[in-house]
């Protein structure tokens, strides 16, 4: 999964970390990023993710799932996506990134790769 993770980061400049993580915050698959940054990357994600649901659901006709979540902070951006039942991509880039192009090419490999892409819910006998 991971030399899907580079392609991506290959085709869009200025991209620093690509995670794809469960709902739950597991990193499942990384790019550009140590194990302790990609643990950190995805369960920040899993947070920003719970947090952006539960303004979707103030929102009228919102069912509360989360398609999207960009910041801008200092220094980059990060962006969020879902990616399949119960998983995420992550990626963090610095400043300048085309945006746009960032977008499309996270969509495109969601698209071309989803059902790769699920997660699907542990059993409480794997969880031990």
């Amino acid at each position: 999964m991971d030399w899907l993770l580079k392609d991506l980061a290959v085709t869009v400049p200025r991209t620093r970390h690509i995670v794809l993580l469960s709902a739950d915050g597991l990193c499942m698959a990384q790019w550009g990023a140590d194990k302790d940054v990609a643990d950190r990357l995805a369960a920040a994600s899993s947070g920003l993710k719970s947090l952006a649901q539960s303004v979707a659901a103030e929102l009228p006709h919102s069912e509360g799932g989360v398609r999207m979540v960009v910041l801008e902070v200092d220094g980059g951006f990060f962006y969020l996506m879902a990616a399949a039942a119960n998983s995420y991509l992550a990626v963090t880039a610095d400043e300048g990134v085309d945006a746009g192009l960032m977008s499309q090419r996270m969509r495109d490999l969601v698209i071309r790769i989803g059902d790769h892409l699920a997660s699907p819910p542990r059993a409480p006998e794997q969880a031990r």
